[in-house]
């Protein structure tokens, strides 16, 4: 109780920052940024929604993690500019995203695979490269958002770095596939020299997107290392992964089958049924095996 009590504080605090946020955006009339803290609130809501239409149990920590990396892009980044203002911020967000998105794809694979219901089991190495699989998808997935939003409606989601050189096939003059390596000494934009204004000419976020995949793949490895690891020494020692992968919700009547996976009350009397029929077949097969002899050795008499 007291560890959920720990997660709402978390909301309620993060809540607060919003709203007031929200109430001095619009009057400033940044009606755009008005439209992000409810957006934020809404996503504040979809943990608990996950959590009562799947009966999945949502670690308190995890449940905190998943609400401040939200205020964090999108109040603190996106409304406040802390994307521009602060050094790193965005290769930050990227790099707990791709933990993040690691350990939900984990947590996925793994209710799936302790359940009596499927049939195939996974060793711990495939579902750690399921993780690290679904975290990089989920990360290129973002990339082709920022790449739509800036194309579609002229943002600059994907963020622009300038370059001072040029290394390039398409200027060179034989038409082979050899590139050419030219430095940018000057370039003159609507009159204004950018190598002396600004180091250079812009490279249209291509080194952005390839910096924020490539932080994702670390966040996404360092998880599936833990998980993998999780699964391995799963009941024998405490893991900082089970504090972030969900579980399925177990009730009063729900038991732990010898592997550790989650039983139903109607899977447990199946079990138990199932396990009370095949002990009375081998008794009988005992019992008749036994009369059997018995009659063997009168006859022989």
């Amino acid at each position: 109780m007291q560890k959920h009590s720990k997660a709402f504080l978390v909301r309620v605090i993060l809540t607060i920052l919003i709203v007031l946020c929200c109430i001095r955006q619009f009057m400033n009339d940044a009606f755009e940024n008005v439209f992000t803290c409810i957006l934020c609130l809404a996503l504040f809501c979809v943990p608990n929604l996950i959590s009562k239409r799947f009966s999945i149990q949502i670690p308190t920590f995890l449940q905190a993690m998943i609400m401040i990396f939200i205020f964090s892009a999108e109040i603190l980044g996106e409304v406040n500019a802390y994307y521009v203002k602060v050094p790193m911020w965005d290769t930050m967000l990227h790099t707990i995203n791709g933990f993040l998105m690691a350990a939900i794809g984990f947590s996925l694979v793994d209710v799936f695979n302790r359940s009596e219901r499927f049939l195939v089991k996974l060793s711990p190495v495939f579902v750690a490269i399921v993780a690290f699989c679904f975290s990089m998808t989920i990360g290129v997935l973002w990339e082709f958002f920022e790449f739509g939003m800036d194309m579609l409606f002229h943002t600059d989601m994907q963020k622009d770095f300038f370059v001072n050189t040029i290394h390039s096939v398409a200027l060179n003059p034989s038409g082979a596939n050899t590139p050419l390596h030219i430095a940018v000494e000057e370039l003159i934009v609507n009159g204004e020299d950018w190598t002396a204004a600004y180091g250079g000419y812009l490279d249209i976020g291509l080194i952005d997107t390839m910096k924020d995949l490539f932080v994702n793949f670390i966040g996404a490895v360092v998880f599936s290392f833990i998980g993998y690891f999780y699964v391995k020494q799963r009941g024998r020692k405490k893991s900082v992964a089970a504090k972030l992968i969900p579980t399925v919700a177990r009730d009063d009547d729900d038991t732990l089958d010898n592997f550790g996976n989650l039983l139903s009350k109607k899977e447990t009397y199946e079990l138990a049924h199932d396990t009370t029929k095949h002990a009375e077949r081998l008794l009988y097969q005992h019992s008749y095996s036994s009369m059997h002899q018995e009659h063997a050795e009168k006859m022989k008499k």
